[in-house]
């Protein structure tokens, strides 16, 4: 009985319960919150200063830093990566980002094309007033 319990406890000794990954450590959650910070003032700057003359240029570049911003937290809070689960969180990712791109870009399309198509006389009668 005790060779079979020492087979057991050998066998538990070498076992290993998921990917050989690298743990965060206090350095990697701060430079990630440091980024974050960063990334949260810019825009913020930008906004208040006025940096920009026109909106849709403010908009765009502070779309850019949420961009990035989001890239930072999956790396340094959520600590995904091409090798954590053997890759399939972030083909999952990359999945879901293909897909929430086609819904966006198809709505766009489709709400653009029903204001430039739908009654295009009704909408010069109103404006020709």
């Amino acid at each position: 009985m005790s060779e079979h319990h020492d087979n057991v406890h050998e066998h538990h000794a070498h076992e290993h319960h998921g990917d050989e990954l690298p743990h965060a450590d206090f350095k990697s959650y701060m430079i990630g919150f440091i980024l974050s910070v960063i990334l949260t003032a810019i825009p913020f700057w930008i906004v208040m200063g006025g940096v920009f003359e026109t909106s849709s240029t403010t908009a765009l570049v502070i779309l850019g830093f949420a961009a990035v911003q989001i890239v930072v937290h999956m790396i340094y809070f959520l600590h995904m990566n091409f090798q954590s689960e053997g890759g399939w969180n972030m083909l999952a990712l990359i999945f879901t980002a293909v897909m929430v791109f086609i819904t966006l870009a198809g709505s766009l399309w489709v709400m653009y094309h029903l204001n430039v198509n739908m009654m295009p006389g009704l909408m010069e009668s109103v404006h020709g007033q």
